[in-house]
């Protein structure tokens, strides 16, 4: 008996001596405890918590080497490989967990829109249902501070920017000819639906290094990644039809779209300025195929679209008006790939290749156009650190343009180029603390047509202020090639450049975001001719110069009134530009001084309705007034329209929508025209340039067969 007690006794004395106590204390940077820490060895159940002075203690049966592991919600992960022996008496700091909703964000010049995106201003459902932009993702944009009213044109003009100052990627890769070609006076339209989009992200500077070619603003579309169910959406309207079907598989996904619109019975109700002979046709097709692997996602995207139309214009020094005759067809396809190689690289790759082929007769003008442009890009990220990200990639643009002129006088004659750009750029984002964050880059671009070389850094610096503010700092240099207008002429010339500088304030709180946004452009190298036009007999340079400043205000409110969402921008824009054929220095006939935007939408529950407005006012443009002395020395009237829209759910997936466009029928003027030759007064007569219509109506029916039996279309009214 006494044996047995003995062996016992000898068993738990050799338990007890066998155990390891772990302890130490947890506590913040600031060396404050922290309660509630969990602290345990990895692949064990040994463990515990720390008190309210932050003390931790529990013991363990394993010996040598282990890891020990630290957490607490909105902290960093705290490991420690070591000797259990030496565990005692740890002194541990935890860090803040940089990647916290809370946490500061880089955000000087930039608006993003979609799910993922901690700040977002809009919505992708806002693409779509803002009054004013007819579905159009450019329309919708027009309403945010930072981008000038060009009624006749369409296109994103950007701080004092031209619209080719802009360029615009689908999911990461460069879209060449984003926009549909129209007549003058009447505005332009994307290309592509927002029916395959679900983010978009508008810099209207201060981008990217990974971005270039853009002297202006970038706007990333991004594609949906994955669809969540199979349906089919069709869509009836007063200027033609919509037909779209998504098939969903384990691992895969098509969806497609198509539309045709033809403008011509529209027309025939509601006749415009115009001498329509053929109004307005066009036909396009959308695809994206998606593939899921076990660590990436690769994406297929292509689009198609044919337009056609003839009219005859007035013009002021013609009798007969302006003829003028267009048919373009366009391709583009883009491909990319995203997914880990391990757990810290992530790579990305893709290509875009974009067929453009547009036929005009002006008067007794034949024009020609083709375009081939080749994207291709690889980018590598390492991921070092939640604190600590690095980017790094390649980059080739390839253009080849060839235009075919005649006219009565003129044999045919051939113009054209190739214009080829390779790039490479770094980035690493560095995040000091959820207060902190430093954004840095470098990019390199390569001009086979110029053989130059330019390099451009980027720098943005983000400090929280509150709970809910922050301050923002940006830098960058930007470089752009002449557009096709100026190389197909001549190629003897350089990269045009500007910098940037940007201060931005931004406070967001639940359903309410305010930004405020100063900034400062300094344009060099822009292109100077010395004709009345560009041809082919102008004489070209590097050396105009321009600059743009101001100040852009954003509010956005969807919690202060029930069913109600609005915002408001405004936009104060100083600049001058001294290039094309200015005889000096003087504020472009494009930007405006003054812009404002408010949009407002209203669901009615009783009616099963979204009601909304969207109210656009800008400051007068500039001309030249033969009349008087001076060089764009007169200004329009300012410009004003009020647009409305109503979608009625006559069931979960029917709906009925009306929009009008200038429904108060304002007369906008958005220039003059004078006569070439003065009267025998010496006094050069006028015509006002209106819009081709001053007001546009809309009635479409949507109809969403899904398998849920609950989506509808009004994510694209």
């Amino acid at each position: 008996m006494k044996l047995i007690i003995s062996t016992i006794f000898l068993c738990i004395t050799s338990f007890i001596f066998s155990q390891t106590t772990i302890s130490g204390k947890v506590q913040d940077v600031n060396g404050l405890p922290i309660e509630g820490a969990n602290i345990y060895l990895e692949g064990t159940y040994d463990g515990g918590t720390s008190n309210v002075d932050g003390d931790f203690s529990f013991t363990t049966d394993e010996t040598g080497t282990q890891n020990l592991i630290v957490s607490f919600l909105s902290y960093e992960t705290f490991t420690m490989l070591g000797d259990v022996s030496f565990m005692k008496n740890l002194k541990i700091k935890l860090r803040e967990d940089v990647n916290t909703l809370d946490a500061v964000v880089l955000s000087a010049g930039t608006f993003s829109a979609g799910d993922n995106s901690k700040v977002s201003v809009l919505k992708p459902l806002d693409v779509v249902t803002t009054a004013s932009a007819l579905g159009d993702f450019v329309g919708a944009l027009q309403t945010l501070p930072g981008t000038s009213t060009v009624a006749e044109d369409g296109r994103l003009f950007v701080r004092g920017g031209e619209a080719d100052e802009t360029q615009i990627f689908i999911d990461g890769i460069r879209v060449f000819t984003p926009y549909s070609p129209t007549t003058n006076n009447t505005p332009t339209r994307g290309r592509y639906s927002p029916f395959l989009f679900d983010g978009i992200t508008f810099s209207t500077g201060g981008y990217s290094a990974e971005y270039g070619q853009a002297l202006s603003s970038v706007l990333l579309l991004n594609t949906i990644d994955e669809p969540d169910q199979n349906k089919t959406d069709i869509g009836i309207m007063t200027v033609g039809g919509t037909l779209g079907n998504t098939q969903k598989w384990e691992k895969s996904s098509l969806s497609v779209n198509a539309s045709y619109i033809n403008l011509a019975p529209y027309i025939a109700l509601f006749p415009d300025r115009n001498d329509w002979e053929k109004p307005f046709e066009g036909a396009s097709g959308e695809a994206v195929f998606r593939q899921k692997f076990d660590s990436g996602l690769l994406k297929l995207y292509t689009a198609f679209d044919y337009s056609d139309f003839e009219l005859t214009q007035e013009d002021i020094n013609l009798q007969d008006g302006v003829h003028f005759k267009l048919n373009n067809s366009n391709l583009y396809f883009n491909g990319s790939y995203q997914g880990m190689l391990n757990e810290v690289w992530t790579v990305f790759g893709g290509m875009s290749y974009t067929y453009g082929k547009t036929k005009m007769n002006i008067i007794d003008s034949n024009i020609d156009d083709t375009e081939h442009s080749f994207h291709g890009k690889l980018k590598f990220k390492r991921h070092f650190s939640n604190r600590f990200k690095l980017y790094f990639g390649m980059e080739y643009f390839a253009t080849n343009f060839d235009e075919r002129y005649s006219d009565e006088v003129i044999n045919p004659t051939k113009y054209g180029f190739d214009n080829n750009i390779a790039s490479a750029f770094t980035e690493a984002d560095i995040i000091f603390s959820k207060k902190l964050a430093l954004k840095a880059g470098l990019r390199a671009d390569y001009s086979e047509l110029f053989e130059e070389l330019n390099v451009a850094p980027r720098l943005s610096l983000a400090y929280k202020t509150g709970a809910n503010s922050q301050v923002s700092l940006a830098y960058g240099n930007f470089y752009q090639n002449p557009n096709s207008d100026i190389l197909k002429f001549n190629q003897d010339l350089k990269a045009q450049n500007t910098s940037h500088y940007i201060l931005n304030y931004q406070y967001n709180t639940d359903g309410k975001i305010f930004r405020a946004e100063a900034y400062y452009k300094d344009y060099q190298n822009l292109i100077k001719y010395d004709t009345d036009f560009v041809s082919f007999d102008s004489n070209f340079n590097n050396s105009g110069s321009a600059y743009a400043q101001g100040v852009d205000l954003f509010w956005r409110d969807n919690k202060s009134i029930k069913n109600v969402d609005y915002w408001l921008s405004y936009s104060y824009l100083d600049t001058e530009r001294d290039y094309r054929n200015y005889p000096t220095a003087a504020q472009p006939n494009f930007a405006n001084k003054h812009n404002v935007s408010v949009v407002g939408k209203y669901w009615v529950e009783d009616w099963k309705s979204q009601v909304g407005f969207s109210y656009g006012f800008a400051s007068g443009r500039t001309y030249t007034d033969p009349n008087m002395e001076g060089f764009l020395n007169a200004k329009t009237k300012s410009y004003n329209s009020l647009s409305v829209n109503w979608a009625y759910l006559i069931d979960q997936q029917k709906i009925l929508y009306f929009s009008v466009n200038n429904v108060l029928g304002f007369k906008n003027i958005n220039g003059y025209q004078y006569s070439n030759t003065p009267d025998m007064n010496g006094n050069f007569a006028r015509r006002s340039l209106q819009p081709a219509a001053d007001q546009f109506f809309f009635v479409g029916f949507f109809w969403t067969i899904s398998d849920k039996g609950t989506d509808n279309q009004l994510d694209k009214l």
